[in-house]
């Protein structure tokens, strides 16, 4: 696809006032993970600070900020309301991939941009199955694109699609009807007609991001709705390797929520005065050890994270996809195992419905859910791991 240049120039956000936006994300992260409602009022704080637009491509009037810069803005929406957050990386992935590679029609995306100019445009991919399940772990999609006489009629069924309530556009993985068929990205307006959102989600953590399932019903689409398409075969199915650089962001935001209960934590252990103890439990042994391993697994989150962005961006060759693969797995299993120690220290307190700590716990156990999940991301990583001891004992 070409770049044609298109009228619109989005601001570049300052990243100085990101704990501005994680204070405001805060104020509303308790209601919203009662209620299960869309965040709203979290999405419009992150457009008016200008993150929603942040990975736009700089050939479209964006930033174009990079994975270092975009790791830091998941890291503080999550700290602030991972549901939000979530809906948020989904909407900048996008952006950012097209970014690097521009592979959307001009005019559909010239539109994205124009919907992103005036109001946040939701956008995300609608990908897994109630069949196929996750495609990180292959397969094809049972969803169809049938030809019309002016474009193309979607028809199946997906699940867990984040925002699904506020997205403006769905975007599809979907086998076409054609005697050769082929797979493809189809961009499906979120108001269209034809779309059922069954509202399912009734999830342990990140409630308000709304995953539902999606049926669609013969949902008529323009003839350019057409994202990236293959012929059908092996070639067609996801590539863990291609987008691993994007799950460097997304850990940020799970090392945003640790950092959270971190918060917590810390303000408990100052405030909490046992009568036979006659001073703040930060002052004992146990307390100040937890905070030290707590610390210790959130700096090596922190570094692994942005230390990996920080190389992507700067395009060093010697950092290769299974490298990021391994940041995520060891920086959320870092995250994971922080909130679960300071849990154990406040006891019973922490499980109540009432103590944040109880919604971070709950949040941070959607960390190793993420496609690629672990073992997926293990079989990569030692799948190459195997093959470069191979190839170096092949004779020069």
């Amino acid at each position: 696809m070409t770049t044609t240049p298109v009228a619109v120039k989005f601001p570049v956000p300052d990243l100085r006032r990101l704990p501005e936006v994680t204070s405001q994300l805060a104020a509303t992260a308790e209601t919203y993970d009662r209620t299960a409602a869309f965040p709203a009022a979290g999405i419009q704080a992150a457009y008016d600070a200008g993150l929603l637009t942040a990975t736009v491509g700089s050939q479209y009037g964006g930033p174009g900020l990079g994975i270092s810069d975009t790791a830091r803005i998941f890291a503080a929406l999550g700290e602030g309301d991972p549901s939000t957050a979530l809906i948020v990386a989904m909407t900048l992935n996008v952006h950012n991939m097209q970014g690097r590679r521009p592979h959307w029609p001009d005019r559909l995306y010239s539109e994205v941009l124009a919907r992103s100019a005036v109001g946040p445009a939701l956008l995300n991919h609608a990908r897994v199955e109630p069949d196929l399940g996750s495609p990180a772990r292959g397969g094809l999609p049972a969803t169809t694109a049938r030809r019309t006489a002016d474009g193309w009629a979607i028809s199946g069924a997906k699940r867990f699609v984040t925002g699904s309530e506020g997205l403006a556009w769905y975007l599809v993985w979907a086998t076409t009807d054609e005697p050769e068929p082929r797979v493809g990205t189809f961009a499906v307006p979120g108001d269209a007609p034809g779309i059922e959102i069954t509202r399912r989600w009734d999830h342990l953590g990140l409630r308000a991001s709304g995953s539902h399932d999606i049926a669609f019903h013969d949902v008529e689409i323009p003839a350019d709705s057409i994202i990236n398409v293959a012929a059908q075969g092996p070639a067609a199915e996801q590539d863990n390797r291609a987008g691993a650089l994007l799950h460097l962001p997304l850990a940020a935001l799970y090392l945003g929520v640790a950092r959270a209960a971190q918060q917590y934590f810390h303000r408990f252990a100052h405030e909490r005065v046992p009568a036979n103890l006659g001073h703040p439990v930060a002052r004992t042994e146990r307390f100040r050890q937890a905070a030290g391993e707590i610390q210790l697994l959130l700096d090596s989150a922190d570094q692994l994270i942005h230390g990996g962005a920080q190389r992507a961006d700067l395009g060093d060759p010697t950092y290769a996809p299974e490298q990021a693969l391994a940041a995520k797995i060891l920086a959320t299993r870092h995250a994971t195992t922080a909130v679960q120690t300071a849990l154990r220290l406040l006891g019973n307190p922490g499980l109540t419905r009432d103590n944040p700590l109880e919604r971070h716990f709950r949040d941070i156990q959607c960390a190793p859910v993420h496609a690629p999940q672990e073992d997926t991301a293990l079989l990569v990583i030692g799948t190459s791991a195997l093959r470069a001891w191979a190839q170096a004992q092949e004779p020069a």
